[in-house]
């Protein structure tokens, strides 16, 4: 929104059906700053709201942060109506994959790995889906993560003592428990999250899990939530991991953990990705110090918070005047300005 006003723009904001509150919170907020109601209109809706919006014709841009698949019926949309081309900014899902090989520290490893994929209950689309791991400290990292995840406290968002809370709403918890229903049936369970009854009994609350699977094109989709996939990789096989990664035709984030730089060096020029963190998480990119966007089938860029993100909410003009331009009536130049 604030780029869009920044621009010079009228903002319709629509947020997603399951957050109108916070969504409202944070309009009233820019119109308590001084925004006026009719630059900045709250609607709040479902899709069909946000589709009305696409289709009129006072559409003039659309910046949109979901899934791919809704994604695609927005520019589809846009593309089929008539009068001006409308500009789409997409921030879509990911596949997002963290690579450690045998020279990262095991303890970063599972700290990281734990903080990206089961913070906000993995309800972030930078969070972690898929672990690399070599196979030579799999064992290990495997002992240590699973350790880890039983010190995981899920309850109540507001408590300071919860670690993991609730996922949006009981459509997409069920969605995670036929995805983890369906890895029962051939993935290797590493760990799954006891839940206390008093603790989670208000809210849709799914446990936190890992599961050790053979291949990442077992996956065919992104699964959002706190579901972690672990995949061992052989030293000599760094190029088909990187290979595995990119035909999933995402490319928002990635995670390397590694103490050797031709490694990191190697996987960052194998693949597009549009974050890439080394040794750390891979959630909380910081506006304006690590722009947030992907490509692919991570969306169509410009960055959020980049140096160019700005100029796609607006028009570029171009006035050109020849100042060695001869003839015309050169004594109305001559006239005084006080002459009748």
């Amino acid at each position: 929104m604030a780029a869009a006003l920044a621009a010079g723009n009228t903002v319709l904001a629509k947020p997603a059906e399951q957050t109108p509150l916070v969504a409202a919170l944070a309009v009233g907020i820019l119109h308590s700053a001084g925004i006026p109601a009719n630059v900045l209109a709250f609607l709040p809706g479902d899709g069909r709201v946000g589709a009305a919006m696409v289709a009129g014709r006072e559409c003039a841009g659309v910046a949109f942060t979901g899934s791919t698949e809704v994604a695609r019926i927005i520019a589809r949309t846009l593309a089929a109506k008539e009068g001006p081309l409308v500009p789409l900014i997409a921030e879509t899902g990911g596949q997002n994959a963290l690579i450690a090989d045998s020279s990262a520290l095991p303890e970063q490893i599972v700290r990281d790995v734990v903080a990206s994929a089961f913070n906000s209950a993995g309800q972030r689309c930078s969070a972690l889906r898929v672990l690399f791991v070599q196979a030579d400290i799999a064992d290990r990292v495997s002992k240590m993560l699973a350790g880890a995840m039983q010190e995981l406290r899920i309850g109540d968002p507001a408590d300071l003592r919860t670690d993991v809370g609730p996922v949006i709403d009981e459509a997409a918890r069920k969605v995670l428990v036929a995805h983890a229903s369906w890895l029962d049936s051939f993935a290797k369970p590493l760990y799954t999250c006891a839940l206390d009854e008093r603790a989670t009994a208000h809210g849709s609350f799914f446990a936190p899990c890992a599961y050790e699977i053979d291949s990442l094109s077992r996956l065919e989709r992104e699964v959002f939530g706190p579901i972690l996939h672990i995949v061992r990789w052989r030293g000599e096989d760094l190029d088909k991991v990187c290979d595995a990664i990119a035909s999933t035709g995402y490319g928002l984030t990635l995670g390397i953990h590694s103490r050797i730089e031709d490694t990191i060096r190697r996987i960052t020029t194998r693949l597009h990705v549009g974050n890439t963190y080394v040794n750390r998480n891979v959630i909380g990119a910081v506006v304006g110090v690590q722009p947030f966007g992907g490509e692919g089938l991570s969306g169509t860029g410009p960055k959020a918070g980049g140096p160019h993100y700005l100029y796609r909410f607006a028009s570029e003009r171009t006035l050109s005047v020849d100042t060695t331009a001869a003839g015309g009536n050169a004594s109305l130049m001559a006239v005084d300005a006080g002459d009748d």
